[in-house]
Parts: structure tokens; C-alpha cells; sequence
């Protein structure tokens, strides 16, 4: 995957630039970014803050965390399984 030129927090000054009334073709040519970019920023952080920014890139590193713990468990689990069925 790509990795974005500007980090969460520029992306959020971007968009509220726009949102305090400035075109959005402005925007974009003044930070050389694309319209579809713009508009894929919007949807993903439109009318977040700094303080709920982080608490999302808090939760998604949290989630991702729980998700390896429930792979490992499930491996885990699907082995104790076969270990039984061969001794029976």
C-alpha cells in the first residue's frame, strides 16, 4: 500500500481549510492533492478533531491487537482439536 504524504493530522487541517470556505479546487491545487483525494479524506475523517483522531488510530491498533489474539487462540484451539481426535 502507498504511503500517504501527510500524516492524519495535516489531512484534518486540509479539509477544515475547506470547510472554513474555501473552494475545494483551491485546496487542492494549493496542497497538490487530487479532487477524488479530497473527497476519499472526507469520507474517511470529515468532521473529526485532533482528540478523536487519535482516539481512532487508538482503537484501530487496539483492534488489530484483539484480532491477532483471536487468530492465535482459534490456531490454538483447532489444534488441541486434532491432537484429541488423533488419540481417540
Amino acid at each position: 500500500m502507498k504511503r500517504s504524504r501527510f500524516t492524519e493530522t495535516q489531512i484534518v487541517s486540509i479539509l477544515n481549510e475547506a470547510e472554513a470556505g474555501l473552494p475545494v479546487k483551491e485546496v487542492c491545487r494549493k496542497h497538490g492533492i487530487s479532487s477524488a483525494c479530497y473527497y476519499q479524506w472526507k469520507s474517511k475523517y470529515g468532521g473529526l478533531g485532533a482528540s478523536e483522531l487519535k482516539r481512532l488510530k487508538e482503537l484501530e491498533a487496539e483492534n488489530a491487537k484483539l484480532k491477532r489474539l483471536y487468530a492465535d487462540m482459534a490456531l490454538e484451539n483447532s489444534a488441541m482439536k486434532d491432537l484429541i481426535e488423533k488419540k481417540l
